[in-house]
Parts: structure tokens; sequence; C-alpha cells
């Protein structure tokens, strides 16, 4: 009887979904995510800047935060009115997210080479203008944007080396400095999912 019933229990384990022996722990690869996250940061700070200066900001979404922005979403669509729906649609997605990082920038000032790339012709000009104050602030110098840009791309490249699927967001950015945050004058969010479909792709 004794045998039967041990027969009986490692059938059981041995089902889909079960825990097959003793030790094992089934689909781990979700648990490791978080940390995973940091690296994906840590790409992000060590990307080169404009005359080495470093003005850029990251953070980890705490998992709190995740539903504090994708409400801040759902009423910026509101807000916003037509053309702006698709801010419902990211909502669902940090919501479905493993995890989800902030990748800003808050500049200290500008690079002091008058290249009028901001829109105006010395950079004493582009500092002394009224900050406007919308889903982000500006204007800013324009090479403390491209910084943010290198940084959110080394930070998507080495999500693609983990095969964490990911997309860029300015919809996570633009609740991140509403609902107060982040302050940073420029901010996008990346949510992270480890699934066996990449739930960024094939959006309605």
């Amino acid at each position: 009887m004794i045998t039967i019933i041990a027969a009986f229990l490692a059938c059981e384990m041995l089902k889909p979904g079960r825990l097959q022996l003793s030790g094992m722990i089934l689909n781990p690869e979700s648990e490791v995510l978080e940390t995973l996250a940091k690296s994906i940061l840590l790409a992000a700070r060590t990307a080169p800047k404009a005359k080495g200066v470093d003005d850029i900001m990251t953070a980890l979404v705490e998992k709190t935060d995740i539903e504090v922005l994708a409400s801040t979403m759902e009423r910026l669509a509101d807000e916003k009115g037509a053309g702006f729906a698709f801010l419902k649609r990211d909502a669902a997605n940090i919501r479905n997210a493993g995890a989800a990082v902030l990748i800003g920038v808050k500049t200290s000032g500008a690079a002091g080479l008058d290249c009028g790339a901001c829109g105006f012709e010395t950079c004493a000009e582009m500092l002394s203008q009224q900050k406007v104050e919308v889903d982000f602030r500006g204007p800013n110098c324009m090479l403390k944007y491209i910084d943010l840009g290198i940084a959110i791309g080394a930070a998507v490249a080495k999500a693609k080396d983990f095969c964490i699927d990911n997309r860029v967001m300015y919809s996570i950015g633009a609740a991140t400095r509403v609902s107060g945050l982040l302050d940073a004058d420029v901010v996008f969010g990346i949510p992270l999912s480890v699934t066996g479909k990449n739930i960024f792709f094939d959006r309605k």
C-alpha cells in the first residue's frame, strides 16, 4: 500500500506546473527581473555624456507606484482628449509589465557651445528664458536631450542582451512628471516583461 501511495504522489509531482524534484524551482526567470532592471539602469549611467557632465536621472519604479502611473496616464488621456487614447493602452501595458524603469535628465546648465540647436543663438539666451511646464520642462540644452537619448539607447540595448521585452514610452514619462514621482526636466519610462509573448507587440 505504501508503494502504491508513493507512486501516486510521484506521478502527481510530475504533472505540468507541479514541483518535479525536491529543491527545483520552476519558472525562476521572472524572479530576477528587478535585479536585471538595475543592470539596465547601469548601462544608462555609464553611457557617454556631452563634455563628461552627467545630468541623467534613473529610477526603478516601485510596485506601489505602478498603479499611480497607470491611473495618471488614464487621467491624462481623458484630459488631453482626441489623439491621446494610446495613453490608456500604455497604462494597461505598465500594469501587465513585470517591472519598469525611468530614465530622465535634469539639466544643470548648457554645454556652452552656442551651437543654436536649441533655437537660440547663444546658450546664455536660452538659459535666460522662462521655463515652460507642460508634460516636460523646457527649453533646455539640446546636447542634454542627446545625452538622454544615448542613455535610453544603452538601456534598451542591455535589455535586449538579457532577452527582456521592453518599449520606450513617452506616456510613462509624462505621467511620472505630472504625478510628481521624479523631478526631471524630461523623462521616459521603459516597462519590462518576461513572458512567452511580447506584450508590447500587437497592441490595440
